[in-house]
């Protein structure tokens, strides 16, 4: 195969959600018609290289021309609650639930040894400002439920304890449309002790 196209290929397989197989059909489509296909997409990735960050206050993305982001300005969310998550991708997830309407708080990461990530390299500084600044009553910790984010939680709440806001979790349980033989003892223990009234 031509080089550039199995570059294009190899770039395309690096993206979540994209096999060997699928970034090779992409790769293809794009040489196929790259006036109709490549042309729009290197202009898109080229203005959002250029103009996208993320916001100085609750690190969610924005644009340069947009910061603090329209989040963190729209007078209708709840500022007395902030949902702590590890990275703004989560935020746009959490935004399409439609289920929260308060301020946000990305801390760019998770509490990982391993792959030498400490607290000093996470936005909890920032955090407890915020909370202690603007009068939170709430912090929701939307944080994953492995090993590192169990610890990232834990590592925030004793952060928060002085703030006067109570800190919270996201609930944790089966999925929907799942069985029981289908989970884990983890999720299931959690499951049980999270319950609540019918």
């Amino acid at each position: 195969m031509v080089r550039p196209i199995e570059e294009l290929e190899r770039r395309l397989a690096a993206l979540p959600g994209f096999g060997r197989r699928s970034a090779a059909r992409a790769a293809l489509a794009l040489v196929r018609e790259p006036a109709r296909l490549m042309d729009p997409l290197v202009a898109a990735l080229r203005e959002a290289r250029e103009s996208v960050c993320c916001c100085s206050r609750c690190g969610a993305f924005t644009v340069a021309d947009r910061d603090p982001c329209d989040m963190c300005t729209d007078a209708t969310r709840d500022g007395s609650i902030i949902c702590v998550v590890e990275d703004p991708a989560d935020i746009v997830q959490i935004e399409s639930s439609g289920a929260f309407r308060g301020r946000y708080h990305s801390l760019g990461g998770k509490l990982a040894p391993s792959r030498r990530m400490g607290a000093e390299k996470l936005r909890f500084a920032e955090l407890v400002d915020r909370v202690s600044r603007e009068g939170v009553g709430e912090v929701l910790l939307a944080l994953s439920t492995d090993m590192e984010g169990d610890a990232t939680a834990l590592y925030a709440a004793e952060l928060l304890k002085g703030t006067g806001a109570k800190v919270t979790r996201l609930a944790f349980g089966l999925p929907a449309d799942s069985g029981i033989a289908y989970s884990d003892p983890l999720t299931l223990r959690r499951a049980i002790s999270g319950r609540r009234d019918v």
